[in-house]
């Protein structure tokens, strides 16, 4: 099983998930994380750290969700590891908890 950055993450790319990461499995787009599902070892530890609550077990992602699971896997094919912790977005706080955030991901 791996674990799923689901759509809170969208324009907030909170990094305190990556310190942990005993893997590195974590890649960065240009406003959104991934798990590339091949790397991570289900060790949970990214779940906590996430100040948003963006990232969930793949079997219990919420309702709508789902597709993350998908988009996870397609992008960090493409998406450089991140491997430290960097600053969140400019206005990460300003987005935590606004709905239908996908048609802002950017590839």
């Amino acid at each position: 099983m791996t674990h799923v950055v689901a759509e809170n993450c969208i324009n907030c790319k909170h990094t305190d998930c990556v310190e942990v990461c005993p893997v590195d499995c974590f890649h960065e787009g240009p406003n959104f994380l991934v798990i590339d599902p091949n790397e991570c070892i289900d060790c949970t530890l990214c779940v906590e750290e996430c100040p948003v609550g963006a990232i969930y077990p793949e079997l219990d992602l919420p309702a709508g969700q789902e597709g993350f699971l998908r988009i996870n896997a397609e992008l960090a094919l493409e998406w450089p590891v991140l491997t430290r912790k960097i600053p969140a977005m400019e206005d990460a706080a300003k987005w935590d908890g606004v709905p239908d955030k996908l048609p802002l991901l950017k590839r």
